[in-house]
């Protein structure tokens, strides 16, 4: 019984050793767990719809809005943008890590209103009926363009009417041209030379890959249903990101050690048990936040070592429960055991309040506040685990053990 609890006790220790080493040494954490833009920098954006005649706004409008924003962001491949509704009529797009902010923001606010045009002003085919649009380059002549792929019924309104130009003009007749009009503004005016039934265009006059590749999101994500304004822009610099992470981490090592030292110090053995369950606490949250490919801001940091200071608070608790049963002269194998029994409801009331609020900040927050009430509930769920489960698991072993009885070195 002695020999099996202690090696079950020093597994228990080396496997925790051993995954933070793993989880460290392959960098899953700095991998799969995304930094916020006041961690690495990137752009925040207020944008405000505006009324016009042709274009009132309406809720259903705004959602519109953030929906074609979202696409066009998801195109660029920034990772976890917040794109979030202030109010009836704004809306708040951050962006971290983007490397051209200029860029970004003509990104998000361009209209993007194609359209074919005949001679006469007519529209003949719009962005309504574009199916995908893809920048490419002709490998022959080095010539970049958009290549447009139009739907069904684009591609037949797009078959009559090169169709029609061709029977009725010849090819010197300027009504014999469509012009490509992007935002009221012509991009080209091009001769149809012949029908065109697969519903397949091209726009040329593109000097970089990257330019066109541009105006292939504009066009695939749509226009925007309402005239939006920019408010509000503030770029923040990847120094800055950086200097707030770096101390952030500085403020959290720090604060861990001394954590650390006065456990052992006030509560020796237990102390120092519960310093090793604090580690498994720490690898199970960042474990946790890298599975969900979480975007980690300095609220959630904060809510992250909020949680540690509430793991702590739940085993201080129960280890001066075993300290009031070790005085009264139980043994130290009931004395744990009771110690942590008194102690559970306290525990666990104190964590299910703490709970309920951060539940509250998450329904009624936005961006970071969520951030912060997520860090700070999945820190309380595994530090009840690791306090009432894990500890108790390590203290039970350790007393069954025998490795060390005497009672003052657990707090008598």
């Amino acid at each position: 019984m002695r020999t099996k609890s202690l090696i079950s006790l020093l597994l228990t220790i080396a496997l925790i050793a051993v995954s933070g080493y793993l989880l460290i040494h392959f960098k899953v954490f700095q991998k799969h767990i995304n930094l916020g833009l006041d961690l690495q920098g990137g752009l925040h954006v207020v944008m405000e719809a505006v009324d016009t005649p042709e274009a009132p706004v309406t809720d259903d409008s705004l959602d519109r809005v953030k929906a074609v924003i979202e696409r066009r962001v998801n195109e660029t491949g920034v990772k976890e943008p917040i794109i979030q509704r202030e109010g009836k009529r704004r809306l708040i797009v951050e962006l971290a890590g983007i490397k051209n902010p200029d860029a970004a923001i003509d990104l998000i606010g361009k209209t993007a209103v194609l359209q074919f045009k005949t001679s006469d002003g007519k529209v003949v085919v719009s962005g309504s009926d574009l199916k995908d649009a893809q920048a490419a380059k002709n490998p022959t002549t080095g010539e970049i363009y958009v290549a447009l792929e139009f739907n069904k019924e684009g591609t037949k309104k797009f078959a009559d009417v090169t169709s029609e130009l061709v029977q009725k003009y010849s090819e010197t007749d300027p009504r014999r041209r469509i012009g490509i009009y992007l935002d009221q503004q012509q991009l080209q005016n091009p001769v149809v030379r012949e029908p065109i039934p697969n519903g397949r265009a091209q726009i040329n006059g593109y000097n970089t890959l990257e330019e066109a590749a541009k105006m292939a999101v504009l066009l695939r994500s749509g226009a925007l249903p309402v005239n939006m304004e920019k408010v509000y822009t503030q770029t923040v610099g990847p120094t800055l990101g950086a200097d707030s992470l770096a101390k952030s981490t500085k403020a959290g090592i720090v604060g861990i050690i001394a954590i650390l030292i006065f456990m052992i110090a006030y509560y020796r053995i237990p102390g120092l048990i519960a310093n090793v369950a604090l580690a498994a606490y720490a690898l199970i949250v960042l474990g946790l936040l890298a599975a969900l490919q979480a975007t980690l801001t300095l609220p959630g940091i904060a809510g992250f070592l909020l949680s540690i200071g509430m793991a702590v608070d739940a085993n201080i608790i129960i280890f001066e429960r075993v300290k009031e049963e070790l005085r009264e002269g139980n043994s130290l194998r009931r004395s744990i055991e009771s110690g942590f029994s008194r102690a559970f409801w306290t525990v666990f009331d104190s964590n299910v309040t703490t709970l309920i609020a951060a539940a509250i900040l998450y329904y009624f927050g936005t961006g970071a506040i969520r951030g912060f009430a997520v860090t700070l509930s999945i820190g309380i769920l595994a530090s009840m685990f690791t306090a009432i489960t894990l500890t108790r698991f390590m203290l039970r072993n350790l007393a069954d053990s025998k490795l060390i009885t005497n009672k003052k070195l657990y707090g008598a």
